[in-house]
């Protein structure tokens, strides 16, 4: 290591692809300098894995160049694990589950490809809704979810929130005065995702606030939904026909639907408690 043995000895020939220690005092100051540099740059996994990296090197295990490589990918993976991790609190996800979580073998009927391919940046960059369809426990929000992560990683401004949640923020943004702006602040997002639409009647005046929202993002950046009925009910959500019709327009036009029909995950394995006696 760089670390100076206790007594000073004749400098060994470095071996090829070693590190040689200068020994003495100087070469343990400038160890400790190395590693407060690394603390001073926030090089954290560089602050970790020095010890390794001048023992490999020192012991022959690998060359000089290789072991920076090594060390640097460390580094990086670190950083872009933090940003993730950072991008998924930022999003407001309820929970952190990707694709590779979903049991595609318990929804037979939904096509494993299409979904996946939701992975392709083109979604974004086309401005293609998505809408997962289908009855509760089958997936709808993990998918959501699934999207979201695999774009917020990619450092596109993500954002999850319930449908009701969104609309009680306009409502209230409404009353403020403030409805403008907070329109504008949801609209920004590269990718929205509305959880559970229809889940509760929305009454025309709060339809037209999100109809407003749908409106402004339309063309220009992706919203996934999730939902619990069928587009030929939405008019029972919305209770208005011609905001339904303009909110389905917009929501359809460039869009993506995924209708899951199957089995409640959440129900897996309780058939037994169904049985009649």
């Amino acid at each position: 290591m760089f670390a100076p043995s206790a007594a000073k000895s004749p400098a060994t020939p470095a071996e090829p692809g070693q590190v040689q220690e200068s020994g003495g005092m100087s070469a343990m100051s400038n160890y400790v300098k190395l590693i407060n540099n690394f603390d001073s740059l926030k090089l954290t996994t560089f602050r970790a894995s020095i010890d390794a990296f001048i023992d490999e090197v020192n012991g022959g295990r690998a060359d000089l160049v290789d072991a920076l490589y090594s060390l640097t990918e460390k580094e990086m993976a670190f950083r872009q694990d933090r940003v993730n991790r950072s991008m998924v609190v930022i999003s407001h996800f309820p929970f952190v589950k990707t694709f590779d979580d979903y049991d595609f073998s318990y929804q037979p009927r939904l096509n494993r490809d299409e979904v996946l391919d939701l992975r392709n940046l083109r979604f974004v960059e086309r401005a293609e809704n998505v809408v997962f369809m289908g009855t509760p426990g089958t997936g709808k929000t993990h998918l959501a979810v699934s999207v979201g992560i695999e774009y917020a990683k990619s450092r596109y401004m993500t954002y999850f929130v319930n449908c009701n949640d969104l609309i009680m923020q306009l409502k209230k943004a409404k009353h403020e005065n403030t409805l403008a702006r907070r329109l504008k602040h949801f609209a920004s997002y590269s990718v929205l995702i509305i959880d559970e639409v229809g889940f509760l009647p929305i009454d025309a005046e709060d339809s037209n606030l999100l109809f407003q929202l749908i409106s402004m993002r339309y063309e220009r950046h992706p919203t996934a939904f999730t939902t619990n009925k069928s587009f030929n009910r939405w008019g029972e959500v919305f209770g208005d026909p011609v905001i339904t019709n303009a909110i389905l327009d917009r929501v359809l036009h460039h869009s993506r639907v995924f209708q899951i029909v199957g089995p409640s995950y959440r129900m897996k394995g309780k058939g037994e408690l169904f049985k009649e006696d």
